[in-house]
């Protein structure tokens, strides 16, 4: 049955974060969007009947209580975000496994993973089956930040003198020497440490760890725990950040690399602002955010990751595919996987129980009302990026 009714526009004040609580279940309807003044569509899909509504959108996409066939067969291959739609850190999320096994087995899809981990892809790759994965099924392999940064790092900072960039002109006998923030090696369960700090800095070429900020020559922002200054000398702590978010303790050091004619150029090799803590109640602050704060403070920063386009084209060339309307990302920001497969002109799936969950008041597994999820798309996206589908979860029916 379809149900007619009216909404009121909905002010689109992005970047904001408010708590939203709604219920846990979608009903079809269709609306206008008062300012707009005209009327789109988006397909709710529930139980196998499509019901066509329309939103304050301007791009149409389908609601699904699953993520179900009528998907899948309209793609080729999927790109799959890892954290709040593979696992949470700790453990594979209720079904994916399943859903992945079933795309790859039974679908004949090609997989592969997109990720804002800072970690090298091969790592990243290594660490699927600590959750349950079996790494064969994704044929495309992983594209991750991480992997990218280091590269930059390895062509621009950790060549030879004669291809080294003017900023860092130093002689091949004395390397340029990084301030790394990153991840606390020191517990091996580490849930965010996917790979030692010494993996990455391999990647890299020809470049050293700094112990002062007075000999370095670049700021590398690779994780958001501590200033890591080598295996034979203590790290400094980051804390309170990555808890609450709080600039306390990293403003001096930020501001330290900006002094004078220092200015040290950065390199942001995850730009997650925030994550699910594993437990799903609450957040952890991440490299971005940092990075964000360095550029604020008058700093450049070189970013990796999504949602820039040149990842998400990296992932089609990788899966060996020509047609962006037959590839499909699945993600659960709006910021980093649904603005980026818009920006690379590829359909997208949002998955609602991930980062956004809290704001859109659901537990996992659950949807938001369309009135809960139409405000947040306002808020928090341009008005042409939009996913193609929502789906409460990554996993079948």
């Amino acid at each position: 049955m379809l149900l007619l009714c009216r909404v009121s526009s909905l002010t689109a004040t992005r970047h904001t974060r408010l708590g939203i609580v709604g219920s846990s279940c979608i009903r079809p309807l269709t609306s206008w969007h008062d300012d707009a003044n005209r009327k789109t569509s988006v397909n709710v899909v529930n139980h196998g009947v499509s019901h066509v509504i329309a939103s304050a959108s301007k791009r149409q996409y389908t609601i699904h209580s699953s993520f179900d066939d009528d998907i899948i067969d309209r793609y080729d291959a999927f790109i799959l975000d890892q954290f709040g739609v593979l696992h949470n850190g700790q453990d594979a999320l209720p079904g994916a496994i399943e859903l992945v096994e079933y795309l790859a087995t039974r679908k004949q899809k090609k997989l592969i993973i997109l990720s804002n981990t800072s970690a090298p892809a091969d790592k990243a790759m290594a660490k699927l089956p600590k959750f349950g994965f079996d790494p064969s099924h994704f044929t495309g392999g992983a594209v991750t930040s991480g992997e990218e940064a280091s590269r930059y790092i390895r062509t621009t900072f950790g060549g030879s003198s004669s291809t080294t960039t003017s900023s860092v002109a130093v002689a091949a006998a004395s390397p340029p020497k990084v301030l790394m923030l990153t991840w606390d090696a020191s517990d091996r369960d580490n849930p965010r440490l996917t790979a030692l700090p010494e993996m990455f800095l391999d990647q890299c070429g020809n470049i050293q760890l700094a112990t002062s900020v007075e000999e370095a020559d670049l700021v590398l922002f690779h994780g958001s725990e501590v200033w890591y200054k080598g295996p034979d000398q203590p790290s400094e702590s980051l804390s309170p950040f990555i808890e609450e978010g709080s600039f306390e303790r990293v403003d001096s050091l930020l501001r330290a690399c900006l002094e004078g004619t220092k200015n040290l150029p950065g390199v942001c090799a995850n730009p997650d602002f925030v994550v699910q803590t594993p437990a799903g109640d609450g957040v952890h602050y991440m490299p971005g955010m940092l990075a964000a704060r360095y550029q604020e403070l008058g700093g450049h920063c070189q970013m990796f990751g999504k949602p820039g386009s040149e990842h998400f084209e990296a992932c089609i060339v990788k899966l060996g595919l020509h047609d962006k309307q037959r590839v499909c990302h699945v993600g659960d920001s709006l910021h980093h996987d649904i603005a980026g497969a818009s920006r690379a002109g590829i359909p997208s799936v949002l998955v609602t129980s991930g980062i956004h969950k809290t704001e859109l008041g659901t537990e996992f597994g659950a949807l938001p009302t369309l009135e809960v999820l139409d405000e947040l798309l306002q808020k928090e996206c341009d008005d042409d990026v939009r996913p193609s589908h929502v789906v409460p979860a990554f996993r079948l029916g």
